[in-house]
């Protein structure tokens, strides 16, 4: 994976390191990925990235993959998006590039959404990946989202989530080797496989129901909205479209400028499912809004 790509791991805050890769030259674009996966599920869309003319990163987010597992606290504050947009901003500062294009997918969505938001002066550029601002599927969630998406509030809620994930991880997130590729597979089963990687994961969605809408709604009712150019792009074989009708519209509330849009054919793991059509529609709206 992620040929001529650089390791690392690198200090973001006390105590916490973000273990992961970056490669190529130009502007920046920062890839974050979502639940339960690492970094190695842009491991076909990054490289082709970085062909088109881009420093691309790929870190594994606070809690994921290699990266550092700080102990939880009781407000779920260690967690929360603000934290991992601070972790960003000073992995991006390590790397020597102040200005830089954020993309997250599913739970990265939150946490770059937020680096946008807290972060504006050092953020060119956002795109968000299956999903809405947090607070706006919050206040949208019904007993059929509850159905569909039961695994938010039993992670998120639930005192038994960590015992019952740990006892059999691998049959919890039934990954698929033929569908992720061997290595993306090993990588994440291993990161899945450690109970510290779960208690993470779980702290994750306990600050998705606590702090992380308390922020959306703090901004919403401050009207700070996101400054950078947005696209706004998600799989038609998930069900954010047939959720939210048009997803973009509900960004528009949240960004200072008209919001891109972009329909990838796929399953939710758009990445690993249809890198070409994700590649071919992040690179369009890179080229179109950051200068090189």
């Amino acid at each position: 994976m992620f040929s001529g790509f650089d390791e690392w791991d690198i200090e973001t805050a006390p105590g916490v390191a973000l273990h992961g890769r970056s490669g190529g030259e130009g502007p920046a674009v920062l890839l974050l990925h979502g639940h339960p996966r690492t970094h190695a599920t842009w491991y076909r869309v990054a490289p082709a990235l970085a062909e088109q003319g881009y420093l691309v990163v790929c870190p594994d987010m606070r809690g994921y993959g290699r990266s550092s597992k700080p102990e939880p606290d009781d407000e779920h504050l260690v967690y929360c998006d603000r934290a991992m947009a601070g972790d960003f901003a000073a992995l991006m500062s390590a790397l020597g590039r102040e200005a830089f294009a954020v993309v997250g997918h599913d739970r990265g969505a939150y946490a770059a959404f937020r680096t946008a938001m807290d972060h504006p002066e050092r953020v060119s550029a956002l795109g968000v990946c299956d999903g809405v601002p947090i607070v706006e599927t919050l206040e949208r969630a019904d007993a059929a989202f509850a159905a569909a998406w039961w695994h938010w509030f039993f992670l998120g809620a639930s005192p038994h989530a960590e015992r019952v994930i740990t006892a059999d991880p691998l049959a919890w997130y039934r990954l698929d080797e033929a569908a992720m590729g061997a290595e993306n597979h090993a990588y994440t089963s291993a990161a899945v496989a450690d109970p510290r990687t779960v208690r993470a994961m779980v702290e994750d969605y306990r600050a998705g129901l606590a702090v992380d809408p308390r922020l959306d709604a703090a901004d919403r009712e401050a009207g700070r909205r996101v400054r950078a150019p947005v696209l706004a792009m998600w799989s038609s074989r998930d069900d954010t479209g047939r959720r939210y009708g048009d997803p973009g519209a509900i960004w528009e509330q949240w960004c200072e400028r008209p919001v891109r849009r972009a329909v990838v054919e796929s399953g939710h793991h758009m990445a690993e499912e249809a890198p070409g059509q994700v590649t071919e529609s992040l690179a369009a709206f890179l080229a179109a809004v950051l200068a090189k």
